[in-house]
């Protein structure tokens, strides 16, 4: 692939990521940013299994996304910005690395978010204040409150993003990518395989 379509593949892949990340969080608000985080524009991740434009790609528009996030609380939000476009990053190299393997790749994401941003969250939410912060850590069918112990909101974390990434991974995600090999986009984004 020459250089110049790399650049221009990972900056429509940059644009289009950072323009879905955004929708979904001005539409879906706290679904797109808390704990359980149903941000539809994961699905498009999948790009990563046709070109290796999609690593730069996913995680400049990741950065771009959590920098202009419209609830983004400076300087709070920066932990978004560089951690959060890690786990894309990582999410990216290890769909990008596991691409013969579908659902294996798939997980790269889902593995990725939820270690990384359940270790920040309760940070970032705390700058929202504590009402906030204790209500996402708060399972009240349960009666049980998790925010005084960062294992305890780290390791709930772990399970809810885990649980949103895999919901819009496997359920859109999936369906998107043999979308993409069945309408012959997958050529024309990259390389099959």
């Amino acid at each position: 692939m020459s250089r110049t379509r790399y650049i221009a593949q990972a900056g429509v892949i940059a644009a289009v990521y950072a323009a879905l990340t955004l929708l979904t969080m001005q539409f879906l608000q706290g679904l797109a940013w808390g704990p359980i985080q149903l941000r539809v524009s994961e699905a498009f991740t999948v790009v990563a299994m046709f070109t290796p434009a999609a690593v730069p790609g996913l995680t400049i528009g990741s950065i771009l996304a959590n920098a202009f996030n419209p609830g983004a609380l400076w300087p709070f939000s920066g932990l978004d910005v560089v951690l959060g476009s890690l786990g894309t990053l990582l999410g990216a190299v290890w769909m990008r690395r596991f691409r013969t393997r579908v659902p294996l790749a798939l997980a790269g994401p889902v593995v990725t978010n939820a270690l990384i941003v359940p270790a920040y969250l309760p940070t970032l939410l705390s700058a929202f204040g504590a009402d906030i912060a204790d209500g996402f850590y708060t399972i009240p069918i349960l009666g049980v409150h998790l925010s005084g112990s960062w294992v305890a909101m780290y390791l709930f974390g772990v399970v809810a993003v885990a649980l949103g990434q895999a919901i819009v991974i496997y359920v859109l995600g999936w369906p998107l990518l043999a979308a993409l090999k069945r309408s012959g986009l997958a050529g024309v984004i990259g390389t099959e395989g």
